[in-house]
């Protein structure tokens, strides 16, 4: 993954290869599950719409044919931690998957959320050559985006222009074809941990399987969970995964902002599992069945058995009563939505038009918890559950399939990205490119 610019072309490549060919797989790979869809295409390319979704990235029409999902092994904070057991659970879901779809798939697309996301703001700007923006124009002004010093051990996830400006007209999608003199670009770029990157396509490669795309689930969850109207007007989509809570901020249908909190439903769980001293898979199936944040008059005589199986009578026939429950969980989410308060006043998310925040992934299915969120974060708050996409199974269209399903309209109907265009050569986004002349030189 060193050679980033090039590597990312080569993924791009593999997935239109991969699209024409007929058939691709979407990977999660989460920390409490892995979830695998199986795409198929029907082969209708679609034209570029003028709402800013390029045309150089490509666009097909599609339909879901497989569908698995297993327990996660091996994944924590969304990181890879035991490669041998990841291996072990994509080998499973994708197996399941081409079962149900009745074909083999070769590549996959795979998404992530933790890797610690830092965002940048870029912006260029360059003298049009011909009165008429071209392709080569709008390369040229993305490679005039100074690349910040952004450290070592890091790669760039996403860098997508979500606004250009020709003269003094701003808020173009896209700029090709339009007359004018001086071309202006603003790109938002998303850099992550390299090492996790490079543990996911190693994991992915042990699989027999070619890694045909990457991306953020906070950018993926956004996509697939939040309507036109917050996507253009300024909305954050919060992903409450099993081990990490990703957040992402739209605006004018493009990613501006992502960030990750390392806290998610496992440490609910957890808090569960310690509290009332049960092994942590009764801890987390009574947080699915009686879990809450609201406590009412009622929840001191519901009373919840704890069927343990430690062979001692007295300790495994307890109960607790359900407020009691909520009295453990409370404390963990509100810990969860404070630390994301404190990423989106960062990102001054106050100053947005609109300030809809929508919560997704399968944390966000504890009962009361939008109004939960809505008093801490002070905003609107929705539940959202993953749209767009038709002929989904049953299972797969829950909230915790939100990044699954943006998957797929990450594979289908791509952004523009840095790396769809021809950037000149001596102004390659890698600074490892420099450092390879300069071995070159020393050596020759």
């Amino acid at each position: 993954m060193t050679e980033l610019y090039e590597s990312q072309r080569a993924m791009r490549n593999m997935r239109k290869a991969a699209m024409q060919r007929g058939v691709v797989a979407v990977l999660d790979v989460g920390s409490s599950k892995i979830a695998c869809l199986v795409l198929r295409f029907d082969g209708t390319d679609r034209a570029a719409s003028a709402d800013g979704i390029g045309s150089m990235a490509g666009q097909s029409g599609f339909r879901v044919i497989g569908a698995a999902t297993t327990r996660s092994r091996g994944v924590r904070f969304g990181e890879i931690s035991a490669m041998q057991e990841t291996e072990r659970a994509i080998r499973t879901a994708v197996q399941a998957a081409q079962k149900m779809a009745k074909i083999r798939v070769d590549h996959v697309i795979a998404c992530f959320s933790g890797a610690e996301p830092r965002s940048y703001g870029l912006d260029g700007s360059v003298e049009v050559e011909a009165d008429v923006v071209s392709e080569q124009d709008v390369a040229r002004v993305l490679a005039a985006c100074e690349v910040p010093e952004y450290g070592a051990g890091r790669d760039v996830l996403h860098a997508q222009p979500v606004n250009f400006a020709l003269d003094h007209r701003s808020g173009l999608g896209d700029p090709r074809g339009q007359v004018g003199q001086r071309l202006t670009a603003d790109m938002h770029m998303l850099t992550v941990d390299e090492a996790a990157i490079d543990n996911l396509a190693y994991c992915v490669k042990r699989c027999d399987l070619e890694l045909a795309g990457i991306a953020s689930s906070a950018y993926v969850s956004g996509m697939s969970g939040l309507v036109e109207d917050e996507q253009e007007l300024g909305a954050a989509c919060i992903d409450m995964g099993g081990g990490a809570t990703s957040l992402s901020i739209f605006m004018k249908k493009h990613m501006i902002y992502a960030d990750t909190v390392r806290m998610g439903g496992e440490h609910v769980t957890s808090d569960i599992s310690m509290g009332l001293q049960v092994p942590t898979a009764t801890a987390e199936r009574i947080k699915t069945f009686y879990g809450g944040v609201h406590a009412t008059g009622m929840d001191d005589r519901e009373m919840i058995d704890l069927e343990g199986d430690t062979g001692d009578w007295e300790h495994d026939r307890r109960s607790v009563s359900r407020a009691e429950l909520i009295g453990i969980m409370r404390p963990r989410v509100e810990e969860i939505l404070e630390e994301v308060r404190a990423r989106l006043d960062i990102a001054g998310f106050e100053h947005l038009p609109s300030q809809q925040i929508v919560l997704t992934g399968g944390g966000s299915q504890i009962p009361g918890l939008d109004g939960l969120a809505s008093k801490i974060l002070g905003q609107q708050v929705r539940l959202g559950r993953p749209m767009r996409v038709h002929g989904l199974p049953q299972a797969a269209t829950g909230p915790a399939f939100a990044s699954a399903v943006g998957m797929c309209l990450f594979a289908t109907h791509p952004q523009d990205e840095w790396w769809d265009f021809d950037l000149p050569v001596e102004r390659y986004p890698v600074r490892s490119l420099k450092r390879a002349v300069k071995w070159f030189k020393d050596n020759w």
